[in-house]
């Protein structure tokens, strides 16, 4: 029964639930990235995204203000404040000491020793009183709060007018283009050969290309800027051209030489019939009927060639003349990586001229990957 026409294979709902789940893994983790991209660094390290529209509890350790914003009061002296600044909170306890960080409720009169006291208020407002003038390093305050959602643009402010980073996204346009344009032009040429024309050694060169697909781009790194060092090349946009094309060929020529031996032979044959040579079959007719995988392939070189560092930095350098957009968004995470915020940031900041490119080829994209599977 499972054969008869119009009943649905069990295997379908497998499919659409493999293709949901796929779905899922991809968007859930986007989505959290793009609501962390909109957090301060103390909300994402003190709860997850999903969590973003609740209160969430901060530990903080809040250092008062120096001897130099001190005023004298009475008899003694007073420094005071807000421990969240310019922000808005809740201030459940605190504490004088790191062992006991919840030892006193807001409003109580904390003594620091020597005569000094210490009292928070609810609304995160604190004041330290001494006899005599304070001198040396200021007290830390331990202070438990509970802090409401919060929003903020600060974090796509710190990277869109981040120094540099005009000039680092001409650097990124000027090495992804031509990496792109490049690699295209070569592989047309040579999938045409490989699919179309009769010479010695065709198999062989297919069967290279097919092996140079599987090996890691890091093995040629040295060989490659050892050879562009003596060239001369070291450091200019051509060698990093030259490397993003070299690196790009044998997936552009594998994609475009399967989806031209799926051509109509009848075609081409027809074409040569009437006189036409290769070069004007190739020209006139593969070039126009291939636009498809043409398409797709650009799609693919560049989205790997925009987000790229390893390369850019090896064999362009990362001199601020020189610097791509991914550089400079390294240089804003610090040299431990800890500021989550600006890397949420970062990454949307990235990928939006590769969005405006998927979307405005997919359709071509889609149309180069079926290319072949119907007959």
């Amino acid at each position: 029964m499972d054969n008869i026409a119009g009943t649905k294979s069990s295997l379908v709902w497998t499919v659409n639930l493999s293709v949901v789940a796929l779905v899922l893994l991809w968007t859930i983790p986007t989505f959290g990235l793009l609501v962390s991209s909109f957090r301060d660094r103390d909300q994402i390290t003190t709860s997850g995204w999903w969590q973003s529209l609740f209160p969430s509890e901060q530990n903080i350790v809040y250092r008062i203000g120096d001897a130099d914003t001190q005023r004298p009061e009475g008899a003694g002296f007073v420094i005071d404040g807000n421990v969240f600044g310019d922000g808005t909170g809740e201030v459940n306890a605190f504490g004088i000491t790191s062992r006991e960080p919840t030892a006193f409720a807001p409003g109580d009169v904390a003594d620091m020793g020597d005569g000094v006291t210490a009292t928070v208020q609810e609304d995160g407002t604190y004041a330290v009183t001494s006899p005599v003038a304070f001198e040396g390093r200021s007290p830390r305050l331990f202070i438990t709060s509970v802090t409401p959602p919060r929003f903020t643009l600060e974090n796509y402010d710190r990277v869109l007018f981040a120094e540099g980073l005009g000039r680092a996204f001409l650097n990124t346009m000027t090495v992804t283009i031509p990496a792109t344009v490049i690699p295209i032009l070569i592989a047309a040429f040579a999938a045409y050969a490989l699919a179309w024309m009769e010479f010695p050694g065709r198999a062989l060169l297919i069967a290279g290309v097919v092996g140079l697909l599987v090996v890691p781009l890091q093995l040629s790194l040295i060989p490659l800027l050892k050879l562009h060092n003596t060239l001369g090349i070291a450091g200019e946009y051509l060698g990093v051209w030259l490397a993003h094309s070299g690196f790009g060929l044998p997936l552009a020529i594998y994609l475009l030489r399967n989806y031209m031996v799926g051509l109509p032979r009848e075609i081409i044959e027809s074409a040569r019939v009437d006189g036409a040579t290769d070069f004007q079959i190739f020209i006139k007719i593969i070039l126009p009927l291939s636009f498809p995988a043409l398409a797709s392939f650009a799609i693919f070189q560049f989205l790997w060639t925009w987000n790229d560092l390893l390369v850019a930095i090896v064999f362009l350098g990362n001199s601020e003349d020189t610097l791509v957009m991914t550089g400079v968004m390294k240089e804003l995470l610090g040299s431990r990586g800890g500021d989550w915020e600006i890397l949420a940031a970062s990454a949307f900041v990235s990928i939006f001229v590769p969005l405006v490119v998927f979307f405005a080829m997919q359709k071509y994209l889609v149309r180069g990957l079926l290319a072949g599977s119907v007959k």
